[in-house]
């Protein structure tokens, strides 16, 4: 196959991972789908909560298959599984809703059975893609990878809202609504050609004698084999890379190798270290999505601006939920976006020479591990300002900006955290594990409190400051013991990220 150089390539791999990653949200449209399937297809709402939870909670149990598949193959490859999952998925959920007669007055429960296995398929397309689109920015700008991860995940994150307004202006009619049949085909369609042609474009070699000019990646430790199937240097070769900025102390940590296999990762206790910290900010005890899936009852329990006491669900208390949830939404984007080149600028990777000295692409000024304190305590920040201070609709926007900015930091910190410590070889399989962290919090959390609130209800609405007292206490000590492990990290890493 032809190369091409180094330069085109990278600039079509950013047009790439930018297409892939907006195309790839099509599930979280799924509220403006729900009409219609209740009204054309008479389902219940626990066959649409069953057919949305397979959708996007199916994602979580496939992250470390996708990541191992990326690391193996490419993400190439797991653009063209995107690709034939989303195109078929979504292909087959519109022709179940077509095929359905207008006039049914029960639901069907095959046709249920198969509308649940179709949104599957559908929200395994999505990890497939969130994975190429993650991991084809992290692996070709290594010396740069927050700045990738970052801006990768922020545009997966606007996917649904650019797919939303698709929807609004080309699929909606003032008199019928939204064509779900039209809509859902579109998405087949435009996600098959996406992933297609991204897939591609990242199986595209770059120019070898670029690709040799730009040397090794920075972002990953040596290892004895590296050493060994590298290119003899010649005398005019460079020590280190152009730029670079060189600590002249001899590494005072153990490197962790970048082939190990999972058991030994598994058996890291810094692993399961860093899970915690993971665990507690972005799925549990304190955790940004408890209050990312809870705002609306969190709101509801409060008194608005112009009642002295609670209301019901009126139009006053959505609009109030809507909005915390967009605050949360810009401030997780926003994070994302600012997180990652600040990371990158005043926390690169650093590189090892075989003799243990180690050098940084600029001067090194503070450990990643600063990010995952510094999310930790906004966290902290935000729960105590609820216990303390927050007592109307009007002041919730302080918690939404805690927990959005640290949910979009901490995710944009991981990835780089995680190749600095045990490499880029396995940071695939490796970020699906950690993933886990944020699936087994976000559904133990939530419950938590739910059970709270229901305990404190009356006439099937809780209001009032119990209902989410005792659930906000926890999560603030439980995310108060995560800054306090990712410090004992930060001490036990230094100089690795």
């Amino acid at each position: 196959m032809l190369s091409i150089p180094h330069r085109t390539r990278l600039m079509l791999v950013c047009c790439a991972v930018g297409a892939v990653a907006s195309s790839s949200g099509g599930i979280f449209t799924f509220p403006i789908l729900s009409p219609a399937l209740v009204s054309h297809l008479k389902l219940t709402q626990p066959q649409l909560t069953t057919i949305v939870l397979a959708g996007v909670a199916g994602q979580y149990p496939f992250a470390v298959f996708v990541g191992k598949v990326v690391d193996t193959y490419g993400p190439w490859v797991c653009s063209l599984a995107s690709a034939g999952l989303l195109s078929s998925g979504f292909g087959l959920f519109a022709w179940e809703i077509a095929k359905t007669p207008d006039d049914i007055s029960l639901p069907s429960q095959s046709s249920f059975y198969r509308l649940t296995l179709f949104y599957f398929m559908c929200g395994l397309g999505t990890v497939f893609g969130l994975f190429t689109s993650l991991f084809a920015a992290s692996k070709n700008f290594p010396q740069h990878l927050g700045f990738a991860s970052g801006g990768s995940m922020a545009m997966f994150g606007l996917s649904p809202l650019f797919l939303t307004y698709v929807a609004s202006g080309f699929y909606f009619s003032s008199e019928t609504g939204l064509d779900v049949t039209s809509y859902v085909t579109f998405l087949a369609i435009y996600s098959g050609i996406v992933h297609v042609g991204a897939a591609m474009i990242l199986c595209l070699p770059a120019d070898e004698k670029a690709v040799v000019d730009a040397g090794p990646s920075a972002g990953a430790a040596p290892t004895l084999s590296d050493a060994s199937s590298s290119s003899v240097p010649s005398e005019r070769d460079s020590l280190l890379p152009k730029g670079a900025h060189i600590d002249v102390e001899i590494v005072d940590v153990q490197l962790k190798g970048s082939n190990d296999s999972a058991w030994n990762l598994v058996k890291d206790p810094d692993f399961w270290l860093l899970f915690f910290v993971t665990f507690a900010i972005l799925g549990s005890v304190s955790t940004c999505e408890m209050v990312i899936s809870n705002i609306g009852s969190i709101t509801l329990s409060l008194p608005s601006v112009r009642t002295a006491g609670f209301v019901a669900l009126d139009r006053e208390t959505d609009i109030a939920t809507s909005t915390q949830v967009r605050v949360i939404s810009l401030s997780n984007t926003v994070a994302r976006l600012v997180s990652g080149p600040l990371a990158d600028f005043i926390s690169p990777i650093a590189s090892y020479l075989p003799s243990g000295v180690r050098s940084y692409p600029r001067k090194h000024w503070i450990s990643r591990m600063a990010f995952t304190v510094g999310a930790g305590v906004l966290c902290v920040l935000g729960f105590l300002s609820l216990e303390i201070a927050i007592r109307s609709q009007a002041s919730l926007w302080w918690l939404s900006v805690c927990t959005g900015t640290a949910y979009g930091v901490m995710f944009t910190v991981l990835p780089s955290i995680l190749s600095a410590v045990w490499g880029a070889d396995n940071l695939g399989r490796n970020f699906g594990i950690m993933s886990y962290a944020a699936f087994v919090g976000t559904p133990t959390f939530s419950y938590l409190y739910a059970f709270v609130a229901e305990r404190h209800a009356e006439r099937g609405v809780c209001t009032g400051v119990d209902c989410w007292t005792l659930t906000f206490w926890v999560v603030a000590g439980s995310v108060s013991a995560s800054c306090l492990v990712s410090s004992l990290l930060w001490r036990r890493w230094r100089g690795l990220c």
